[in-house]
């Protein structure tokens, strides 16, 4: 997942190249009014080097040919006029960045390694991410209504060569409880008067925002930068960004309340729909008896389960408080695959206790009660961990993996549409390759075609 957002990093390193005349970058080829660029190329033959994938002239001419279609797709969403909002577009920039940021290890690095602001990377940068997701909204549009049959599938199942059966690793499946400690009045109190102290000491004792942000806020992202965000508008929740947009420039905000706590915000600078502000945040934190309290909840449960007292299901809806997985017995999703099912490389991702508490365990054990830390929403709470399944090493086959193979034939299905559909208007498109790609053999008639 993570590594297709490195398309941005990957972007910005071939640039720096170009830029800096190492490289005479041209025109590779052209569709239409649009033209696909020697750097273009260059960034997906750094990305599939970065993946471990050898890249040579085939492989070059496979890329070209996917860039070609990406043309043709934008084309064809722009004459039937396909819409990216531009608050998509900036959020899905955003999005990348932070990838890229968490990486590096902060966006002040980031900046430092590109020689520019975030607002200038994201300008710079915007009018590629659009038309990326121009494409790939009129990819989408040519097959969202797709679909396939369990024929289907057991046909294409069929048609894999043997020894091209793929081999899959390691699966496990969870289930868990968790019982989060209750956030009392008196928490959210204490929480309320901590910033309030911080307020006063910035807009009455002149201390600095951007220190009181580094000692106080419990944003991890943000926090190390001084409170420092840049974002755009609709990437912030509600609350936040109403008192962004009725601030002015260098004025502190009153404490408001989100679902993440309590926040004062300065604003730095305002143009649009971007801003840029500082942040501090503060959590209400549970007392220690509360936490105690959910772990005699816990151990109670575990009692109950071991001497078979209650059932997984009935002890996940009378123990747990945890939102996302109550109401699924207790079945924690891969955020990665939207499978209930995980690798060991999307467990190490999100997950890596969980693997530890289940290592030993068969099919149906439970763990005991342990601490846990929501790594999305920042929660500590308590929870019971059930090992749901165990899919050995093995090869592919419809019992164990039909949502696998089922994924696979839609896809098969979508890419002969597109194919099909590429093959229908490339007759009708202007199209021009370069002569250092004449002898590429593509999958569909390219070179032929009004050159």
């Amino acid at each position: 997942m993570l590594k297709s957002f490195l398309f941005l990093a990957s972007l910005i390193s071939v640039i720096q190249i170009f830029g800096q005349g190492k490289v005479i970058n041209k025109v590779v080829a052209q569709v239409g009014d649009n033209v696909v660029l020697l750097s273009d190329l260059e960034v997906q033959k750094l990305q599939m080097s970065s993946e471990g994938n050898q890249v040579n002239f085939p492989t070059e001419c496979s890329i070209l040919e996917q860039l070609l279609i990406e043309e043709l797709l934008l084309n064809q969403a722009l004459l039937d006029s396909l819409v990216v909002t531009d608050q998509s577009v900036d959020a899905e920039m955003e999005n990348r960045l932070r990838i890229i940021e968490s990486k590096m290890g902060s966006r002040q690095k980031l900046e430092e390694f590109y020689g520019k602001s975030t607002a200038e990377i994201k300008n710079e940068f915007r009018v590629q991410i659009k038309n990326k997701m121009l494409a790939q909204e009129m990819e989408a549009k040519l097959t969202r209504d797709l679909s396939v049959t369990p024929k289907e599938v057991s046909t294409f199942y069929a048609s894999i060569p043997k020894d091209s059966i793929p081999y899959i690793n390691m699966k496990l499946g969870f289930q868990q409880i968790v019982n989060y400690p209750e956030i009392t009045k008196a928490d959210k109190k204490r929480a309320y008067d901590a910033l309030s102290e911080i307020r006063t000491d910035i807009v009455a004792n002149g201390k600095s925002f951007e220190t009181m942000a580094r000692i106080h806020s419990m944003d991890p992202g943000s926090g190390p930068q001084g409170g420092r965000i840049e974002a755009s508008r609709g990437m912030m929740v509600p609350q936040f960004e109403s008192t962004v947009f009725n601030l002015k420039i260098g004025e502190v905000s009153e404490i408001l309340e989100t679902m993440y706590g309590y926040h004062i915000i300065k604003l730095i600078s305002r143009k649009g729909d971007d801003y840029v502000c500082l942040h501090i945040l503060i959590m209400p934190e549970f007392s220690p008896e509360a936490i105690n309290l959910s772990a005699m909840k816990m151990d109670s449960c575990y009692a109950m389960l071991k001497e078979n007292k209650i059932t997984w299901d009935n002890a996940v809806l009378r123990f747990s408080n945890d939102e996302l997985t109550k109401q699924n017995r207790g079945v924690i999703t891969n955020p990665i695959t939207g499978e209930p099912t995980w690798d060991m490389e999307d467990l190490n991702e999100v997950d890596q206790q969980i693997y530890v508490l289940t290592d030993a365990m068969e099919k149906g054990d439970v763990s005991r009660p342990s601490l846990y830390v929501d790594i999305y929403e920042r929660k500590q709470g308590v929870r019971i961990v059930r090992l749901m399944e165990r899919y050995e090493p093995h090869k592919a086959n419809l019992k164990d993996d039909y949502a696998l193979i089922k994924r696979a034939t839609e896809n098969d299905k979508k890419q002969k549409t597109i194919t099909n559909w590429v093959n229908n208007k490339i007759g009708n498109a202007y199209i021009r390759i370069d002569e250092d790609f004449q002898n590429c053999e593509f999958k569909s008639n390219w070179i032929n075609t009004n050159n």
